[in-house]
């Protein structure tokens, strides 16, 4: 097992403006399991296969452990790779996909079966050794992937949205198998993802990048209870943080012609800033109290209900700035299309940024 060290780590393609990852430094522990997180085309991806060696490094470094190995071939590196497609081979036996790696290696027949079974058992896959991929579903497919991996007692494994290509259900059970699995084996675990509720349900810390930069790098509950900046508190939560422009008054921030009380200090000077909410951090007051929202759809969920609506002005208009806000509510109350709902947020659970920066105040 080992740490992972990228230095100021920087890739950038030929003819592109701004360089794909760009000053990467972050310090990944002995046993963690890592996500790397964000939009398309943030770079995680080439974070990724800058430390597997499948892409170079144009400045920086990576570490493993104590070896620099930016210069590296990837097969002298001691890490395992699960990518995105399965890449097995059609015509072996699961034992055979699975016991590859080592056979070119000239590993010992004898050893290589054992490890094949060890995992095997691990995995669940015992009573697959002697099939052929074709007889497997996606999920037991990727299982092959990961034993394929795991066989190879690498000091990283490496995980490039290995559940893309399974279907809703099965990746949900299957992203507890691999956090499980991980925690088991207690192997080193960098591991990319677009879909942040993945993320969030997997990662002992979790990356979150855009542009080639990372923005913060934390535990899932504080990357979500605090996150640093504007595009953080927006990319991570399922819906997204609702957000307004506000404006700095006596006692609070006003937004929509009516005053929210905030129980912290802001910088000195501020007068406009971003004021964020989350649908869970709204609860319901009565009328003439409390933000008014008009309903616009009401979505139903089972356990869970959100209604999507427009902030009314204090003059009336709900047109003056139309953009949506959602309010989670408790599914037994019944709420409908044209409904005002009047809410209150709770203070500790506002969130102010600088409108210019972006960044967070307190």
């Amino acid at each position: 097992m080992a740490t992972v060290t990228y230095d100021e780590a920087t890739r950038r393609f030929p003819k592109s403006a701004r360089a794909a990852v760009d000053r990467l430094s972050l310090e990944i522990e002995d046993g963690e399991f890592l996500v790397l997180v964000g939009p398309s085309g943030c770079g995680k991806s080439t974070s990724l296969r800058m430390l597997a060696g499948l892409e170079p490094v144009d400045s920086g470094s990576v570490r493993i452990g104590s070896r620099d190995v930016t210069d590296l071939m990837p097969k002298s590196r001691d890490v395992a790779m699960v990518f995105q497609t399965y890449g097995l081979y059609p015509h072996m036996t699961v034992a055979a996909n699975m016991g590859f790696a080592l056979k070119m290696a000239k590993v010992n027949k004898t050893e290589v079966e054992a490890r094949v079974r060890a995992a095997a058992k691990i995995l669940d896959l015992e009573d697959y050794l002697d099939r052929k991929p074709k007889e497997l579903s996606g999920g037991q497919r990727q299982r092959v992937a990961m034993g394929r991996a795991i066989v190879r007692e690498p000091q990283v494994f490496l995980m490039d949205e290995p559940l893309s290509n399974l279907d809703a259900q099965l990746r949900v059970s299957t992203r507890t198998q691999i956090a499980s699995l991980q925690r088991r084996l207690g192997v080193t675990t960098v591991y990319v993802t677009h879909d942040q509720v993945e993320a969030l349900t997997m990662g002992d810390r979790v990356a979150v990048l855009k542009e080639g930069v990372l923005q913060q790098c934390e535990s899932p509950r504080e990357l979500y209870d605090r996150p640093l900046n504007v595009f953080v508190a927006a990319f991570i939560g399922s819906p997204a943080m609702n957000f307004r422009r506000g404006e700095r008054v006596e006692g609070g921030v006003r937004i929509a012609g009516r005053t929210i009380p905030v129980e912290r200090d802001l910088a000195a000077g501020t007068s406009s800033l971003t004021v964020g909410f989350r649908p869970e951090s709204l609860e319901l007051v009565g009328e003439d109290t409390g933000l008014p929202i008009l309903v616009n759809v009401v979505e139903e969920l089972g356990s869970d209900a959100f209604a999507y609506g427009t902030l009314v002005e204090a003059d009336g208009d709900h047109t003056a700035e139309s953009k949506e806000v959602v309010v989670r509510l408790d599914p037994r109350k019944r709420v409908a299309k044209g409904d005002v709902l009047h809410v209150r947020v709770r203070p500790l659970e506002l969130h102010l940024f600088d409108v210019e920066t972006g960044l967070r105040f307190g």
